[in-house]
């Protein structure tokens, strides 16, 4: 159920802000597809902490390229 809303906002973020702001995703798949498949895959706590621990990942001096889902 919690899992649910946490890809429901994620797919709200894909359609609404996403879509205005200019492309700066510095990983493949971008936070949000990332965020849906590990919610999907390993449900609300875990999914969550690894979606939160690629969000912590996104910043300039971080890395980049391809980081699929574990």
């Amino acid at each position: 159920m919690i899992a649910r809303l946490l890809i429901l906002i994620a797919r709200g973020w894909q359609i609404g802000p996403s879509r205005i702001l200019p492309p700066t995703c510095r990983y493949s798949p971008s936070c949000s597809a990332y965020a849906i498949t590990a919610l999907s895959r390993y449900g609300a706590i875990k999914g969550g902490w690894l979606a939160t621990k690629r969000l912590l990942r996104c910043h300039p001096w971080g890395g980049h390229g391809h980081d699929p889902v574990p």
